[in-house]
């Protein structure tokens, strides 16, 4: 629903966005009077290990906002395991080489 408020209002969502040699998995571009925002969102899926995945998924992040020119981006990790919902729920920044990702556990 958040997403598509940002198309209905003149925004773009990009699926698979290339940036260079990556891909990243969405791009929100918001035009506003002031210039382009641009928002980089990379989705991982949980599998063994939160610090493994959150190390690949901050590390993929960085990068492409590196190649954007960008400070902030998010990422977005999924745990399908059978854990309560309280226990995956969560979002916390985290820095990475200078920039600064929220990290939204779900």
């Amino acid at each position: 629903a958040f997403l598509q408020r940002i198309v209905n209002g003149g925004g773009r969502v990009e699926r698979e966005y290339g940036l260079g040699r990556g891909r990243t998995d969405l791009l929100v571009i918001w035009r506003y009077p002031g210039g382009v925002q641009r928002i980089v969102i990379e989705l991982k899926i949980l599998h063994k290990s939160l610090d493994r995945t959150l190390a690949d998924g901050l590390q993929q992040t960085g990068e492409y906002l590196d190649r954007l020119g960008e400070s902030d981006g998010h990422l977005v990790i999924f745990d399908r395991s059978t854990r309560p919902w309280e226990e995956k729920i969560y979002q916390r920044i985290e820095k990475y080489e200078g920039r600064q990702i929220t990290v939204w556990g779900m």
